[in-house]
């Protein structure tokens, strides 16, 4: 399968990005180098270092962007993105997009086993060279640890009841495809309440599982915080989130670095002495038009949060 697909909030995000045509860009999350190669064409003396764990998406963007002079691809985690330019001998960069979650193509590639409609093997991992699977969780952890990530990263309301069938399953015979966890799914919540739900029954247990296994969400604040510090004065450090827990963690994170006063609130005076690090940009959260949900439907959770570096910071 070709690894490209529709950039989310494209428009949106060449809009906010700083006006530095010769500066230096991150993209994080690479994919399918969509959102790169509109930097790289916006900016064409630009330097832009494109980071993805998943070795497909680095070979399928470096092919794309080839005819980019200013085009450097990095595989790693964005988690350790100020680490992994410190190698490579950069300390300030302009700008930095992060695209959050699964991207389409591994969507679409069954056998990777992000998908709850395709029969596939367990594995939901985005860094095929990683051990730790969807398998190995469903299959080891107990019976607490899978309630609490489904409850924590699914905010699945059969969170207990889901856990207690897959530990049922395994007890006869592992779980070992995508079906099975599904059908583990479908046995624990009531049919009634299943011909009720908007969505698949599984999406929130598939977005748990594969959270866990990428450990999605407990380094972000650190990763945004480290990419803000990296920033030039001026510099925009831009987020696409598709799900309420990383777009709180992302909203939280921004304002705390927006405010970070840590005074008494009434307080006459700033004492801790902490000053703002960036302002937020767009007003908060930014939605994709009705027109670009209507050609791709995946963008209809989207939202992009943008904040820019002070020039005092």
């Amino acid at each position: 399968m070709t690894f490209q697909h529709i950039p989310v909030l494209f428009q949106e995000v060449m809009r906010y990005l700083p006006d530095r045509p010769e500066g230096v860009f991150v993209d994080g999350t690479l994919g399918g180098g969509g959102h790169s190669e509109g930097i790289l064409r916006k900016f064409q003396q630009a330097t832009l270092y494109g980071i993805d764990r998943d070795f497909r998406a680095i070979e399928a963007a470096t092919q794309r962007l080839s005819g980019y002079a200013g085009f450097h691809a990095i595989k790693g985690n964005f988690h350790d993105t100020k680490k992994l330019l410190l190698e490579k001998g950069v300390e300030h960069i302009d700008g930095a997009l992060l695209d959050l979650g699964v991207s389409s193509p591994q969507l679409d590639e069954t056998e990777r086993g992000f998908s709850y409609h395709s029969d596939a093997p367990l594995d939901m991992r985005m860094d095929t060279s990683q051990t730790f699977s969807a398998y190995d969780l469903v299959n080891t952890w107990s019976e607490s640890e899978l309630t609490r990530i489904l409850q924590e990263y699914g905010e699945e309301r059969w969170a207990a009841r889901i856990s207690h069938i897959i530990c049922e399953h395994r007890e006869k015979h592992a779980l070992e495809t995508t079906m099975d966890l599904v059908a583990c799914v479908d046995a624990a919540i009531p049919k009634a309440v299943r011909r009720k739900d908007d969505g698949h029954p599984a999406r929130r247990t598939f977005q748990a599982v594969r959270i866990a296994v990428n450990d999605e969400l407990a380094p972000l604040d650190k990763a945004l915080t480290d990419i803000v510090d990296m920033l030039n004065p001026g510099g925009r450090l831009l987020v696409i989130t598709f799900h309420s827990l990383e777009d709180r963690i992302v909203k939280r994170c921004f304002q705390r670095l927006h405010n970070p006063c840590t005074c008494p609130p009434k307080a006459p005076i700033c004492t801790c002495g902490k000053r703002p690090q960036v302002d937020i940009l767009g007003g908060g959260a930014i939605a994709p038009a009705a027109d670009e949900i209507t050609e791709n439907p995946r963008a209809h959770s989207a939202k992009l949060r943008v904040c820019v570096k002070r020039e005092d910071a």
